[in-house]
């Protein structure tokens, strides 16, 4: 049944609850620690950080799936692999979506992938956002044996093989494999499927994304080219039907004590007081942007402060 186009699709707790239309929320990215002059993070005190960001109203925390420390993209991320630390937070964590951001499809087989996926969202009760993306580190594919110029075709094929295979006794085939002979793949997804957030155009057409994705993660950009973009987006996925679909991005912060600070650009963001902050907030959910997820790498001050005066001073006008 078709509904509004301004309504978005109910699929689980984590997408119904971090994504609504016409209003913004936040999330976090982790780790949530300040290591701007390496690539490596200490991991100290997430959990505790993390359980804060829950307690204080924080909508999301987003993992990235980084295998190798790649010295050309100078972040390790969080470490750990996604799927692993995405089921010990589910373990430690009551009510907060649990993102990934992005899993690179065509390192991974996607029965893997599907595998994962659906354990840590029935083991959160529906709390994962599932980002996938083609990759952009062209090193991780040797060292994988895997070719990188074919990987906008493998994270198509994976895309399907993983949509196909949450349903109830699969019957298909693709270059990944076909299970047969009644194969189900258990556990099932709470609202039977996972909901699949492209990054990027990962190598594949805007009608395909827009027809394929629920939803679409995005960089951080001039709002003016920014809201172009957003609206290319929606223009596509109107003229598919069906229900409108959620764009989100990253930022990068660097929150100053004076909240009447201007803004002074750093990567992919910028350094600023809460009143800049929220009127740049205020300017995404204006041209469509429904969820950002704020990164703290850069962030001088102590992170817990920085999470309260957050939570205090911007939270209040979003989530």
């Amino acid at each position: 049944m078709k509904t509004p186009q301004s309504e978005f699709e109910s699929i689980n707790q984590a997408y119904n609850s971090t994504f609504k239309p016409e209003r913004l929320t936040l999330g976090l990215v982790v780790p949530l620690e300040n290591y701007p002059k390496s690539p490596i993070p200490t991991m100290e005190r997430q959990i505790e950080r993390i359980q804060l960001a829950e307690a204080l109203g924080f909508s999301a925390v987003w993992l990235r799936d980084i295998p190798f420390n790649v010295p050309s993209f100078g972040d390790a991320g969080q470490m750990h692999d996604p799927f692993v630390y995405l089921g010990f937070l589910a373990a430690q964590t009551k009510t907060i979506a649990l993102g990934t951001g992005s899993i690179i499809l065509p390192l991974r087989h996607p029965a893997h992938v599907a595998k994962s996926a659906a354990s840590v969202d029935a083991l959160s009760g529906g709390r994962l956002l599932l980002g996938v993306a083609s990759g952009d580190r062209p090193q991780e594919y040797p060292a994988m044996n895997l070719p990188f110029t074919n990987r906008g075709e493998r994270f198509r094929e994976s895309f399907e093989y993983i949509k196909e295979v949450w349903k109830d006794s699969p019957s298909f085939e693709n270059s990944f494999g076909s299970p047969y002979g009644g194969l189900d793949m258990l556990p099932k997804p709470v609202g039977k499927k996972v909901p699949m957030l492209i990054t990027g155009a990962s190598q594949q057409s805007p009608e395909w994304l827009a027809a394929n994705g629920e939803g679409w993660v995005t960089y951080p950009r001039n709002p003016t080219l920014q809201a172009k973009i957003i609206n290319q987006w929606h223009s596509s996925a109107k003229a598919l039907g069906g229900y409108n679909k959620p764009v989100s991005q990253s930022l990068y912060i660097d929150l100053v004590e004076d909240a009447d600070a201007k803004a002074t650009p750093i990567h992919l963001g910028f350094r600023s007081g809460t009143k800049h902050l929220k009127a740049h907030l205020k300017e995404l959910e204006a041209i469509g942007v429904n969820h950002v997820a704020i990164n703290l790498r850069f962030n001088q001050a102590d992170i817990e402060t920085t999470l309260k005066r957050l939570a205090e001073e911007v939270l209040p006008d979003f989530n």
